[in-house]
């Protein structure tokens, strides 16, 4: 049975007036979603999660309104800026039918089945993802602020999306916190999946495990990058590192390739892979492609390959966030730095390196700099192919919003040297994946 959504409380219908710094209020009008705690200068009165705050100008005028989140350093997640406006079914109903309306050539096209409907602060709904796996959907809460509300957010979702189960699943932050029988997976409509959910992407078949799996239970926002995978895979010897459940892996299977190397510290991740693999069988391509993997973390299975010779044709790397804090950008520099380093080592000459960071603290420039520093002190040769971002269902909304970042490029081995001009060329296309 679903979970009654009535036992929760539903928000104060008293607002909370808030005043914050001159620079905040200027952000805010800039549209960025947070108001951190120390922004704040005064409220009218303290509130729970998911009571509505309003944020005033010095001369009482309304800026805007969010979700009001004590227990977070983000204390406001806005929803709205300009005039005033009510927060109510119609507002959700406004939200969700606008991102669906962005996501609609996804949404029609029979061949991706596995869709990221909301993608957060990026579609006016902060702190909250929804993703669709055929007709099971699955809801992300990374904030309190959102309980209050789900009722009015379900009932919304059942009458927009209209999937045949919706589970929930939250943040490690606030999982504690969740009332009693408001577990991870819990059924707000329908019924959870007892076994995983199969979905198509890109026309191949995939598993999503909603209760279990990373995230949502699969990465959708890898799917344009996979398709470019399968293009340039005919004929080839590939390795797939950090490959949790083989998306990259498939598709390369499918795109002619030889053989794939599969590698992830996760034994289930790789078991799910090799399955992956299995419910593509009826396609020639992956029957006829030799499919290897090993549990093992990605640097020290690179060392080793790299120590017996081993040589691929197109090697790629989409590994974890490496920096989840401001202090951790050096050291995510170093570990991209180190991957590219050791790719290098494992690619045979006129080989193609696809390499990933899903760092929001990294920036696009300060990644593609790092590839690009390391193979001209390695002294290898890159003709760069392409670059890509974000694609449909992960619109970028503000900056902090901008993740996801790879760069496709073809490996020279390295030859002298015949001028200044340096040996990271960018010939080609730059693409950027939508």
């Amino acid at each position: 049975m679903p979970f009654d959504l009535s036992r929760l409380h539903p928000p104060s219908p008293r607002r909370i007036a808030v005043r914050v710094t001159p620079d905040a209020l200027r952000q805010v009008r800039g549209g960025h979603p947070w108001v951190y705690d120390d922004s704040i200068t005064s409220t009218s009165h303290d509130g729970s999660p998911g009571d509505l705050a309003v944020v005033f100008d010095d001369k009482r005028g309304f800026v805007a309104i969010g979700l009001w989140d004590p227990g977070s350093p983000i204390r406001i997640k806005i929803l709205h800026t300009g005039r005033p406006v009510a927060i109510d079914r119609d507002f959700w109903t406004a939200r969700i039918t606008a991102a669906l309306k962005l996501r609609r050539p996804l949404i029609d096209d029979p061949d991706n089945e596995g869709i990221r409907l909301i993608h957060g602060e990026n579609d006016g709904l902060p702190g909250m993802v929804l993703d669709r796996y055929a007709d099971t959907a699955v809801m992300k809460l990374y904030t309190m602020a959102w309980l209050p509300h789900l009722e009015a957010l379900t009932g919304v979702i059942d009458e927009v999306v209209a999937p045949a189960s919706l589970v929930v699943r939250t943040s490690r932050n606030i999982a504690s916190r969740l009332p009693a029988g408001l577990a991870q997976g819990t059924a707000l409509l329908g019924h959870g999946p007892v076994e995983p959910v199969m979905f198509l992407e890109n026309g191949l078949w995939f598993e999503a495990h909603p209760i279990t799996g990373q995230k949502t239970g699969y990465f959708l926002d890898q799917r344009d990058n996979r398709r470019m995978v399968r293009d340039l895979a005919v004929g080839c010897r590939v390795l797939d590192v950090f490959s949790y459940t083989g998306g990259f892996s498939v598709h390369a299977a499918a795109g002619g390739a030889g053989e794939v190397h599969s590698v992830d510290i996760a034994p289930t991740a790789v078991e799910a892979a090799a399955r992956n693999m299995t419910h593509n069988s009826s396609d020639p391509m992956v029957a006829a492609c030799r499919h290897t993997t090993t549990v093992g973390d990605a640097f020290d299975v690179m060392v080793t390959l790299a120590r017996r010779g081993d040589q691929y044709d197109l090697v790629i790397i989409d590994p974890p966030s490496f920096a989840q804090r401001r202090a951790d950008v050096a050291a995510a520099r170093r570990a991209y730095r180190r991957l590219t380093s050791l790719a290098l080592d494992l690619i045979g000459d006129g080989g193609t390196l696809v390499q990933a960071s899903c760092s929001s603290r990294v920036t696009a420039e300060d990644f593609h700099r790092v590839v690009e520093e390391t193979a001209n002190s390695r002294g290898f040769r890159f003709d760069e192919l392409a670059r890509t971002g974000h694609g449909l269902d992960h619109p970028v909304g503000f900056a902090q919003g901008a993740y996801l970042k790879a760069v496709f490029v073809e490996v020279g081995r390295p030859r002298a040297r015949t001028g200044s001009r340096g040996l990271f060329s960018r010939h080609g296309h730059h693409g950027r994946a939508r």
